[in-house]
């Protein structure tokens, strides 16, 4: 790969970070190109924890602000390399990653190296292992290996939000409800005990549920409880004596991990629950000052995030972050992802702005 030119358009700078393959594992290659882009810079301090690198201004300003995002895609289908396309009359960058979320690391990189004097510091990370499990987040190990990089008075995560700022995040809980049964030989199946039958009532409580919205400093999060899998059976003539409906919980960022875990055991009575995972939710965070000075700036109406993104990470080391990048959520990993050039240029001249005047 030529080395990243980022005195381009930040469209281009786009088109160069997904021609470049970077799933989740192989970030590497990646890594390497923006290391060695903004290593040219003078005015960043640049730091480099595995495939994660972070770039900082230290220009001793009253306040600091995180701008983050990460480097890895979920794996290709035919979708790189990256081609321009237009759909009713609106230009597009079409290919994996333009939305999920490299046109946002496209944006951080051509500022980066652009604003050589902000008004506030600067602390910008690009990450890896986004898309695979969270104990591998790169974002996650850098706060652990080096938590003094996490000083911040507010953050800013790229994740696509159409060009909009995404207050927050919703949390995630994944649990297990289990049944048990007696095995016996389908043929004399009253012998036996169903423990799939018994999970009728698992179904029936998880399709009554009624999602809730839930009011968190001026914005509605809308929760949700579905089923995403269910395991059992023993062979095409036993009755099974075991059965999992695995369950993931999407809750408000009001509640903790403790009260999701209770109302799913609430909802669950009498049933064998397991809680698998659970990662807590972010508040919105825009009553900050830094936060209602971006706002202005970007000339955005905030909305809630119904998703879990990284800003939590942010959220749960007490500083308030958003989500703010070009690209349409429902189009992340989809074999047809793409994003409006337009939005890409509007999003670098909103967080320019604000970089410039705050």
């Amino acid at each position: 790969m030529p080395p990243l030119d980022l005195t381009a358009p930040s469209v281009e700078i786009t088109r160069a970070l997904c021609d470049l393959p970077s799933v989740s594992g192989g970030e590497t290659a990646l890594a390497d190109a923006i290391e060695a882009a903004v290593s040219a810079h003078p005015h960043l301090e640049v730091i480099r924890d595995g495939d994660t690198i972070v770039a900082r201004t230290s220009l001793g300003r009253a306040r600091r602000v995180v701008i983050a995002g990460h480097i890895d895609t979920v794996p290709i289908n035919d979708n790189v390399p990256t081609r321009d396309i237009e759909i009713d009359g609106e230009a597009f960058l079409w290919g994996r990653g333009t939305v999920d979320m490299k046109a946002g690391v496209a944006v951080q990189l051509k500022l980066a190296v652009d604003l050589t004097a902000p008004p506030v510091d600067i602390t910008w990370m690009w990450y890896d292992h986004e898309e695979v499990d969270s104990s591998l987040n790169g974002l996650g190990r850098l706060a652990r290996n080096r938590p003094d990089l996490f000083v911040g008075d507010f953050a800013i995560l790229g994740e696509p939000s159409n060009g909009e700022v995404e207050g927050g995040c919703n949390g995630t809980l994944r649990a297990l409800v289990r049944t048990a049964g007696v095995r016996a030989h389908s043929a004399r199946s009253w012998i036996g005990e169903n423990a799939i039958h018994k999970a009728a009532p698992i179904l029936s409580r998880l399709a009554e549920y009624r999602a809730r919205e839930i009011e968190v400093e001026g914005l509605v999060y809308r929760e949700g409880l579905n089923a995403v899998r269910i395991t059992g059976g023993v062979a095409g003539n036993v009755i099974p004596d075991a059965c999992e409906v695995e369950v993931n919980y999407r809750f408000a960022p009001s509640r903790d991990a403790a009260e999701a875990e209770r109302v799913v055991r609430d909802v669950f009575t009498g049933f064998d629950v397991e809680v698998a995972d659970v990662a807590e939710g972010a508040r919105p965070g825009l009553d900050a000052p830094l936060a209602h000075d971006f706002v202005t700036a970007v000339g955005a109406t905030p909305q809630p995030k119904y998703g879990w993104t990284d800003v939590a990470r942010f959220s749960a080391l007490g500083i308030p972050a958003v989500n703010y990048g070009p690209g349409d959520p429902h189009l992340a990993h989809h074999d047809e992802e793409r994003v409006p050039v337009a939005q890409i240029d509007a999003v670098e001249r909103g967080l320019r702005s604000w970089l410039t005047t705050s």
